[in-house]
């Protein structure tokens, strides 16, 4: 135990034991009552759990824990808000715009470990923040602040202290060019949840992603919107990521990504236009670009389209990121209704992953995405003939459902309705 440190209590000797003799206590959270907060941390704060917090500047860090830090004060315990960064001026002009007043919230500005636990064992907050871990230095480690072995400690003691004191920590981490928490890849490990704020500064929302969470799923996200009095949760992310899509656009087509337990429809679009260039240009935002490379070249190999002569854009509206295949056949749907220059019906979904020899494979909880688009009050759903051929009736929805074994076949469905209005393919009423 490094010099300076508190003596833990005497700990009994280890012993193995069998797996069925041991207890589960299950954890009692603590809930911020910022509804899409809790969702990712998977119901709420559990005591003594040390979590890290990872975005953009100026994406929305501070605002969040701003909001939820209030309504994890109760009337014996404060919440301790520690910046490195800002000022207790500067924290109570923001505190001000987003209207939080609340007598159980404190700001410390320190940035000596030593001196923030000393001023902790004096309050003894229900909840800690540390903004930014890379600000905070140890007397314990001769570096300067941010360094390696700086924030290894300072990140290992905050943990140490957590797990001691049942206090949950929020630590906020400062991220690299490429998006990923500065400094060392321990710290990830070290603690027990791992949080990325994600979005774009010029869309009003925002997107919180678990990417490590000892206490709940890692698939769930949490969607806000930015407002001028703070961050406002979103309970129906499909409706603001379509609010603002054109009835009639050639290259536009809606998709349904599933985002942990959450079905999410997004607006794909894609513009293709001749190049001038010898090396056709291939331009992907939100989507995997290598993934949308190989959908082009199943396309030029399986319907015989050129577009080795083409500039291929891909776009998923409001900035929002999937990785899941079940969009595949949306993107291919969007490229060759750009090409053709037709626009796709918007009353459609498209659902289906694709494989290399231009087949349509299964995608998962096909009857949830179903529900959803639904719900949004689209008609007709294009997904793969064995999901179709799986799915019971389903009541209630006035949406008809259409199997596709491949690509060829699914194209010449929503093409072939976006120019006649009418097709022959199989179907199932629901």
């Amino acid at each position: 135990m490094g010099k300076g440190r508190p003596l833990s209590p005497p700990v009994a000797e280890a012993r193995a034991i069998p797996i069925g003799a041991i207890e589960v206590v299950g954890e009692e959270r603590c809930r911020t009552h910022i509804g899409e907060f809790d969702r990712v941390l998977g119901g709420g704060v559990v005591p003594g759990a040390v979590m890290l917090i990872g975005g953009d500047p100026g994406i929305g860090k501070t605002t969040l824990l701003l909001q939820a830090l209030p309504k994890l004060a109760t009337a014996d315990a404060p919440v301790l808000y520690v910046s490195g960064e800002e000022s207790p001026r500067q924290i109570k002009m923001r505190s001000q715009r987003l209207g939080i007043d609340h007598p159980g919230l404190l700001i410390l500005a320190e940035t000596s470990l030593e001196g923030i636990l000393k001023i902790v064992q004096e309050v003894r907050p229900a909840a800690l923040v540390v903004d930014s871990i890379q600000t905070v230095y140890t007397e314990q480690v001769t570096s300067a602040p941010g360094s390696v072995s700086q924030v290894q400690e300072v990140a290992g003691q905050l943990m140490w202290f957590a797990k001691r004191t049942g206090v949950p920590v929020f630590i906020i981490g400062h991220v690299t060019k490429e998006g990923a928490i500065a400094g060392p890849r321990l710290l990830e490990h070290i603690v027990d949840t791992v949080l990325y704020f994600e979005g774009d500064r010029s869309h009003s929302y925002r997107v919180l992603r678990a990417v490590k969470n000892r206490f709940g799923s890692t698939n769930e996200i949490g969607v806000f919107e930015m407002k001028d009095t703070g961050l406002e949760a979103v309970s129906n992310p499909s409706e603001l990521f379509l609010a603002e899509r054109p009835p009639r656009s050639a290259g536009s087509v809606v998709v349904c990504s599933l985002e942990g337990s959450r079905p999410i429809l997004v607006e794909v679009q894609a513009l293709v236009s001749e190049t001038g260039y010898a090396m056709p240009k291939r331009v992907a935002n939100g989507v995997d670009l290598n993934r949308v490379a190989m959908l082009l070249a199943v396309m030029e190999k399986r319907l015989g389209v050129r577009l080795s002569g083409q500039d291929v854009y891909v776009n998923v509206v409001g900035g929002l990121r999937i990785d899941e295949p079940a969009t595949d056949l949306g993107i291919v749907a969007a490229v060759m209704s750009s090409l053709r220059d037709i626009p796709i019906e918007s009353h459609w979904l498209v659902v289906g992953e694709v494989g290399l020899g231009g087949e349509v494979r299964a995608v998962s909880q096909a009857e949830l995405r179903i529900r959803e688009a639904a719900k949004m009050g689209f008609k007709r759903c294009l997904l793969p003939e064995r999901n179709l051929a799986k799915l019971d009736l389903i009541e209630g929805m006035d949406m008809e459902l259409i199997g596709s074994a491949d690509i060829r076949e699914g194209l010449d469905v929503v093409l072939a309705s976006a120019m006649f209005g009418d097709q022959h393919h199989r179907t199932h009423e629901t």
